[in-house]
């Protein structure tokens, strides 16, 4: 899993019939200092996620599949949590 910061949504009318209903957000990669850590990803919504929202991500295509109940669905990436709080402990 990877923490990611929402910075939009896709609006696609013609698409894979799986997916009708689904919200497909766009999702910046975060390294655990809250930076932005490689390219954005397309990510299923499960939690009503909105731009600004720093979430958890399920980044692996089976495991997504799991998330959705659909071994059919074409998706690699479902928003899992809202990340509320991140407690990095620092050694001494």
């Amino acid at each position: 899993m990877i923490i990611c910061k929402i910075i939009g949504d896709v609006v696609s009318t013609v698409k894979n019939r799986r997916l009708n209903g689904k919200k497909i957000l766009i999702a910046q990669p975060l390294d655990l200092n809250g930076e932005p850590d490689g390219k954005e990803i397309l990510v299923i919504d499960t939690v009503d996620a909105g731009a600004g929202d720093r979430v958890l991500v399920m980044r692996e295509g089976g495991s997504a599949r799991i998330v959705l109940q659909d071994n059919e669905i074409p998706v690699q990436a479902v928003i899992v949590a809202v990340v509320d709080d991140i407690d990095i402990v620092k050694e001494k």
